[in-house]
């Protein structure tokens, strides 16, 4: 097969999922209601097959839109049109002007620009060469990317921008692929954000808790408590931090992975081979540092750290409360996350013009170029969330819930709310969406179930903790594994990795993560084995998963090393 004919298949592709998508009648659609029934999985199973199938992320999410606003407008045949012209009037306009939205937008491009100014000034050729000095090898350098991924617990969106971009030029040093980095970014974030004691996620998730407790009357427990005693058995996320030091330790990668490393170790390629890396190499080039300017790493540690403290400060600032607990609870994220980009930018401008590293007119460009490479990602983003608003209105996730059903042990809610909370996530694309929608509907029904089966004491309560954390981690991994997830699109753009490879090498790890939890978590959690004998039992298992299915990849010295030793 010639290059024409290889570049013409997605095209056809395309032509044959369009012409089928139209010529098949509508016969799922469902009688008005709370949501839609089968029809309502169909916008994002539309949007997540097309992006696998083309490997193009903005025309599939775009068709999934248009085909979520056909579907509202009951698959009418001017609904066709009109679908069409809704879905940028209404849908996208819609994830464009809500305040949250905008934040991130704002929160992100500032990231981009501060990245550009640190990088022109030399700052962040001065952390690599700083960090070199530890990670000099793949190892050392993983394990410097996953412990800077922990150390930025408060939140998944400042973890993913700060780390990815922070450790590109040092990994891509080494001859590590990109698909590793952004797995090792995305898989950090979410899941240290979602069960850390302070962070963005807390005040989200102990509200949602708390309001769901409010429907039980039989019960008096405080949210933040219940959330604690749920963090033992958020065994998604504990598993797949724990599979994340299992890959750096050993050194060895399943499935695509491994594929991927190995190019990145014998070629030098580190980018995979396709069109769609989210960043354009034109502005990656031109935030790298001016000829002549110093190496000097505080440049760029000093903006990173302003930002850091001020989005924690912004977070006791913005709280109200007698404790840090409740302070956290009721702290505005976004507030804080906007304050903190912004006092890093000009951080990083004054340290700049301050030192007379660059003119004015030079740190407004690369202030502008930093901006640009986050363009693409933001578009992506804005579609992702036009999505989870048609998901909203057909109501996918209230369907997703319902095929639960109520006649079932209250032993299997773990495992079944987990399974539940990954697919709701990983057609929406959103985390946070999944748990607004599944803990106010999870936490009282298992509660009613329990009290069906004569399950009310307080022995019987961990089932309730389990539900609560397999809200949490199914939310996580549907993130994880989802191609439309805002966090995993912003993991793909920090690592300047194309998006559709950073899913489909992320898959495997995340299945395998996703797996244990269920087998060796949530169900023994739910039939009563106490949460300190089903984590050994899951980590003993990854450990043998890693041992019999993966496989090393053999170190790749520096390039100027391997010229030395030719030269």
């Amino acid at each position: 097969m010639n290059k024409q004919q290889q570049k013409t298949r997605p095209a056809t592709r395309f032509l044959i999922f369009i012409t089928l998508l139209l010529i098949c009648p509508p016969v799922l659609a469902d009688s008005p209601g709370d949501h839609a029934g089968w029809v309502s999985i169909l916008p994002p199973l539309v949007a997540i097959g097309l992006a696998l199938l083309l490997r193009q992320v903005i025309p599939a999410l775009f068709l999934g839109v248009w085909v979520g606003a056909w579907a509202i407008a009951g698959f009418s045949l001017s609904g066709l049109g009109s679908g069409l012209l809704h879905t940028f009037e209404i849908h996208i306009r819609t994830a464009l002007a809500d305040p949250d939205h905008a934040a991130i937008i704002l929160f992100s491009l500032m990231i981009g620009g501060m990245v550009g100014i640190i990088s022109r000034n030399g700052g962040m050729m001065g952390v690599v060469e700083s960090i070199v000095g530890f990670a000099h090898n793949v190892r050392r350098a993983s394990a410097a990317t996953v412990a800077m991924g922990l150390a930025i617990f408060f939140d998944d969106y400042a973890n993913t921008l700060v780390v990815g971009n922070t450790m590109r030029p040092i990994t891509d040093r080494l001859r590590i692929s990109r698909e590793k980095l952004a797995y090792l970014v995305d898989s950090t974030a979410a899941p240290i954000a979602c069960i850390a004691l302070v962070s963005t996620w807390i005040g989200y998730e102990v509200g949602l808790i708390q309001d769901a407790l409010a429907d039980i009357q039989e019960i008096d427990l405080n949210a933040y408590f219940v959330f604690l005693n749920s963090i033992p058995y958020s065994f998604y996320p504990l598993f797949a931090l724990g599979l994340i030091l299992m890959v750096v330790a050993s050194g060895r990668d399943i499935g695509p992975m491994r594929a991927a490393e190995r190019r990145a170790r014998e070629t030098g390629q580190v980018a995979p081979p396709t069109e769609a890396t989210l960043g354009a190499d034109a502005d990656a080039e031109a935030i790298q540092a001016r000829e002549g300017v110093p190496a000097r790493a505080f440049n760029a540690v000093v903006p990173v750290v302003v930002m850091v403290a001020t989005v924690i400060a912004g977070l006791f600032i913005s709280g109200e409360g007698d404790n840090i607990r409740e302070i956290i609870g009721s702290a505005d994220p976004y507030q804080s996350l906007l304050w903190g980009s912004l006092l890093g930018v000009v951080t990083a401008v004054a340290l700049t013009l301050g030192q007379r590293i660059l003119s004015l007119e030079e740190t407004v460009g690369a202030w502008f170029s930093g901006l640009r490479t986050m363009i693409l990602a933001m578009i992506i983003l804005v579609l992702a969330w036009a999505l989870s608003d048609t998901t909203s209105v057909l109501g996918t996730a209230g369907f997703l819930t319902e095929l639960l059903g109520d006649r079932i042990h209250p032993g299997l809610f773990p495992a079944l709310v987990f399974i539940l909370a990954a697919a709701s996530a990983f057609a929406t694309g959103s985390s946070w969406g999944t748990m607004g929608i599944l803990i106010p509907l999870a936490v009282p029904t298992t509660w009613e179930v329990m009290t069906a089966h004569g399950m009310t004491g307080e022995e019987h309560l961990t089932i309730l903790y389990a539900t609560v954390a397999a809200v949490l981690g199914g939310a996580v991994w549907g993130d994880h594994c989802s191609p439309i997830s805002d966090t995993t699109i912003m993991s793909s753009m920090a690592s300047q990795c194309d998006h559709i490879e950073h899913v489909r090498t992320q898959l495997p790890y995340a299945l395998l993560a996703g797996g244990v939890a269920i087998v060796f978590g949530a169900l023994p959690a739910g039939f009563g084995v106490p949460w300190w004998l089903c984590l050994p039992a899951g980590v003993a298992v990854l450990i043998l998963a890693m041992r019999f299915f993966g496989h090393p990849t053999p170190e790749a010295r520096p390039p100027e090393e391997q010229a030395g030793k030719t030269g």
